[in-house]
């Protein structure tokens, strides 16, 4: 399993070519206490970059968007049902939701931890 960051501070957990998406600690904090999540709909297949859920929180709401190119195999029920989650567990039971990855190459360019710790530490 590898785990690897994108830009827009979500977390993809890549075990073989099936990859679980959340966000970070970073983005909970930034966001606040999460109220309510917008999963995207599963079987459906999306491009990088393209956003395909959700998070409001009491302060803001943000997009959460695909990591690389892939079809969408199970979004967390969980989460819907109890979107604090988010922030008690992001990097956990706070998952938004597992993609078949379609090309491993388009994670290429996402960050390792200690690349996105530093970048993340800048963002502020």
């Amino acid at each position: 399993m590898t785990i690897k960051y994108t830009p827009d501070h979500e977390w993809i957990n890549i075990d073989g070519n099936l990859g679980t998406v959340g966000i970070t600690q970073h983005a909970q904090d930034a966001l606040g206490d999460v109220v309510f999540v917008d999963l995207p709909e599963v079987g459906k297949t999306y491009a990088q970059k393209d956003a395909v859920a959700v998070v409001e929180s009491v302060k803001a709401a943000a997009d959460v968007y695909m990591p690389a190119n892939g079809e969408v195999v199970e979004v967390n029920e969980a989460l819907r049902a109890d979107p604090s989650l988010a922030n008690s567990d992001p990097l956990g039971a706070g998952w938004f939701f597992k993609f078949k990855l379609a090309n491993p190459a388009d994670l290429d360019a996402l960050m390792d931890e200690t690349s996105y710790a530093s970048y993340a530490a800048d963002a502020h």
